[in-house]
């Protein structure tokens, strides 16, 4: 086994030790197979020689990927969110990206149907895309130890998947007979 396999496997290890499922990711890439919902497992060993992947449904996860790159502000929008909210942002797991921004990992009620926004329409605010379990297939993140455009992603904070309320409650579709917020795949 070589050291970029030691280092994938080792940070599946962690990710599935919080609870989070895993499945392959292409080599340096971030787009996955087709099919890749039904590969989600707690078995790192199917990662060998690949990427992460993170799949939101088969974690009961909600993800929220915090960017920082031109005018979006990811960090800062949640924490000012949260502050006028008179909430805090919870110690999580989290995951830094190549981009210098940050993907936190919450866990999800069995029953969340939160979908996969992003581009600005978060009713969290600009900078925070989200990934959610959905009704069907849930979404999906690039997990620790893949490396992609050959910069890697970092586990930034090891400590267990918290379950924040005032998130969920913010991002949980409110429907009526028409219509609701947002798309839930």
């Amino acid at each position: 086994m070589n050291v970029l396999d030691l280092q994938v496997l080792t940070a599946a290890r962690t990710v599935i030790d919080r609870g989070l499922a895993v499945f392959p990711l292409p080599l340096g890439g971030r787009v996955p197979e087709p099919g890749w919902q039904r590969q989600a497992t707690l078995l790192p060993e199917l990662l060998a020689g690949r990427g992460v992947g993170i799949g939101c449904r088969a974690s009961h996860a909600v993800a929220l990927d915090l960017d920082v790159h031109g005018d979006d502000d990811g960090p800062g929008v949640l924490a000012a969110l949260a502050d006028r909210l008179g909430e805090s942002v919870p110690e999580t797991f989290t995951v830094a990206t190549p981009s210098g921004g940050r993907h936190l990992y919450f866990r999800a009620p069995m029953d969340c149907v939160i979908g996969s926004v992003s581009g600005g329409r978060s009713p969290l605010g600009r900078g925070i895309d989200v990934r959610g379990p959905g009704r069907r297939s849930g979404g999906y993140l690039v997990g620790p130890g893949s490396i992609v455009g050959g910069k890697p992603y970092n586990i930034a904070r090891d400590v267990p998947v918290a379950l924040p309320r005032w998130i969920v409650d913010l991002l949980t579709p409110v429907r009526d007979d028409l219509s609701h917020r947002w798309s839930t795949p």
